[in-house]
């Protein structure tokens, strides 16, 4: 088979989806299939294009590989008409790439969100005759009324009719989680749908990673570390992890944050306000890093803002896979995993005092957490191991386009 894969986000950049469809692209490959990737130039989250990517258009080949980079308007700006543009910028350029590079292929499967991207997709399936797979990673959008980012009017009732043009359009709709594809069923029942769940590479995020050296990088010796590492975004409200973090005044707990994102300098600046030494803000790490950040963890926070359907943060699935027991602040499915698994704390979403109350008990027993991170350890390896995900998706493709 010939897949071709079209997302505005991929590595270098870090974050979960690129983590994810870099995993799956690379699965087709092991499975001797080819793939192309249409993709914009790296900038997440920074708005800046990466050192050494310019221009309107890369080649790059990795063996079975073929990575087509486009032009894109970067900003980290939460302004929604500048997103709008750099989302449109990006619509309009990998379909002129699009159309003139991309290969005969059975399927051609688009990352959503920016649900925009849909139109490039529903066009050069059409054009190029590929059966066309939606990948749905979060509901948009619903996802950006929930957030407040878009009111009522004519910009939504654009977006959802988008949403279900779509839908439509597409010969298959994935999800990566069973609310999003509840939600699609629920409004759109006569769909063909896959639940293409997210998980984690349970071969790098293991409890072995863990190391001395990383933890005094992260903290002074001897604290015990309770760790964010992702972006720092509206999505997932960090400043209720900074003000709970003044209410805590065991010395030996810290604080660390790791990552950026359009929030981190406003968040910096409430803890120099708040005056914290109990907290630490951190540098992007580059990606190969990550697995050692995680596992060397004593507690992983996973904060959101507010419910927002079909949402699993990617983190739940990589300290599960550490071996590291969770505070989840939010609700829905991912309250559902950590519960039925018993890896974690669960907290509703703005609860500063239980939040406070989380910390403070975990803190102090070593053995609820090592008995934690033992059973999301086994969860993970069990129910969400992404190499076995990834390689069944293959084969139920293998399968479908045998019989066409």
């Amino acid at each position: 088979m010939r897949i071709s894969i079209l997302t505005q986000y991929y590595p270098p950049e870090m974050g979960a989806p690129q983590a994810r469809l870099s995993h799956l692209a690379n699965s087709f490959i092991e499975q001797n299939h080819e793939v192309v990737v249409i993709t914009a130039m790296p900038n997440y989250p920074t708005g800046k294009y990466y050192k050494g990517y310019s221009g309107i258009f890369r080649f790059e080949k990795e063996g079975k590989l073929l990575i087509l980079r486009c032009h894109i308007y970067p900003t980290k700006s939460l302004n929604i008409f500048l997103r709008m543009f750099s989302y449109l910028s990006f619509v309009f350029s990998s379909l002129v790439i699009g159309i003139l590079f991309i290969p005969k292929s059975d399927y051609l499967i688009v990352e959503s969100p920016p649900l925009f991207l849909g139109m490039t997709a529903i066009i050069l399936s059409r054009l190029k005759n590929i059966r066309l797979i939606f990948n749905v990673s979060d509901l948009w959008p619903d996802s950006a009324v929930y957030l407040n980012m878009i009111k009522a009017g004519k910009l939504l009732y654009a977006m959802y009719w988008l949403e279900a043009l779509c839908y439509r359009k597409a010969w298959m709709i994935t999800g990566q989680s069973l609310e999003i594809i509840q939600s699609i069923l629920y409004r759109f029942p006569d769909l063909k749908t896959y639940h293409l769940s997210n998980g984690v590479d349970a071969d790098q995020f293991s409890p072995e990673r863990c190391s001395e050296v990383c933890r005094k990088k992260m903290a002074r010796n001897q604290s015990l570390i309770i760790l964010y590492a992702g972006l720092h975004g509206l999505a997932q409200d960090l400043n209720q992890i900074i003000q709970a973090a003044a209410e805590v005044h065991d010395h030996q707990v810290i604080f660390v944050f790791i990552g950026d994102g359009p929030e981190k300098i406003s968040l910096m600046n409430m803890t120099k306000q708040l005056k914290l030494k109990n907290v630490k803000f951190l540098d992007p790490a580059p990606k190969t890093q990550m697995p050692e950040i995680v596992a060397s963890a004593d507690i992983a926070l996973i904060p959101l803002k507010k419910h927002i359907p079909g949402a699993v943060p990617s983190k739940l699935y990589e300290s599960m896979g550490s071996g590291v027991p969770v505070i989840l602040i939010a609700e829905g499915e991912s309250v559902d995993i950590v519960k039925k698994y018993r890896c974690g704390i669960v907290i509703k979403p703005n609860d500063i005092e239980q939040i406070i109350k989380a910390i403070q008990n975990l803190s102090k027993d070593s053995k609820v957490r090592k008995e934690m991170g033992r059973r999301g350890r086994e969860a993970a390896l069990q129910q969400f191991n992404r190499n076995d995900i990834a390689l069944n998706f293959v084969r139920y493709l293998e399968t479908c386009c045998n019989s066409f």
